[in-house]
């Protein structure tokens, strides 16, 4: 931030010079699976119809947004959020993105896994960072998945503000990579939110969640 004074006024003005690079991290509108609670990772479902609904309201609040440059994962369900609010634009489609795959978890509820695979689903509720999915990806593996899609993103623009239209897995292993913690559960965030995250001079800071 500089400051210069202008000789006429006597007053001093402000500029701001924005540097930073700035993610908009979008979570994708609600699938059918997602109202019914079923566990939902590489699992490749569309929005369903409330998904949509809340996808074109949240499209209302981005319409002024200047965003240089719109990246998804390669998922329906964030495809679509991303062509609902984005329209015609350009959208860089980025496989890394995905959900976590929930292996034996995938399309199941709670109480279904609860019956199918009582003691590991009891541990990885406790601490799914050091519990595997039975078939499924380790959290570690998809942390290091996630992070090293987003900071490629975050290399090729520089000092421009950027939409990342994803998962709620995606954005709460980023979040919790930033506060350096281990809040699984804490941070994903509701269907068709947003989130912010701006890189300035190599260091992340979030700037709103949900």
């Amino acid at each position: 931030m500089g400051a210069a004074l202008d000789g006429f006024s006597g007053k001093v003005f402000f500029i701001y010079i924005d540097m930073a690079t700035k993610l908009i991290l979008i979570r994708h509108g609600a699938t059918a699976w997602n109202l019914q609670k079923r566990y939902c990772g590489f699992a490749d479902l569309g929005l369903s119809q409330i998904g949509r609904q809340q996808v074109r309201k949240l499209s209302q609040g981005l319409s002024r947004a200047k965003i240089h440059k719109v990246y998804s994962s390669d998922r329906k369900r964030a495809m679509q959020t991303a062509r609902i609010i984005f329209g015609k634009r350009e959208i860089e489609i980025i496989p890394e993105l995905r959900e976590i795959h929930f292996g034996a978890f995938e399309g199941l509820t709670h109480k279904q896994i609860l019956k199918k695979h009582n003691s590991v689903y009891q541990k990885w509720l406790k601490d799914p960072y050091r519990t595997a999915i039975p078939k499924g990806e380790a959290l570690k593996d998809f942390k290091e998945r996630i992070i090293s899609a987003l900071k490629k993103i975050i290399r090729k623009n520089p000092n421009k503000t950027i939409a990342v239209v994803c998962h709620g897995g995606t954005i709460s292993v980023f979040i919790n990579s930033i506060l350096k913690a281990k809040n699984f559960w804490q941070y994903i965030p509701k269907s068709a939110s947003v989130s912010v995250v701006e890189c300035d001079n190599g260091k992340l800071s979030i700037k709103k969640y949900g």
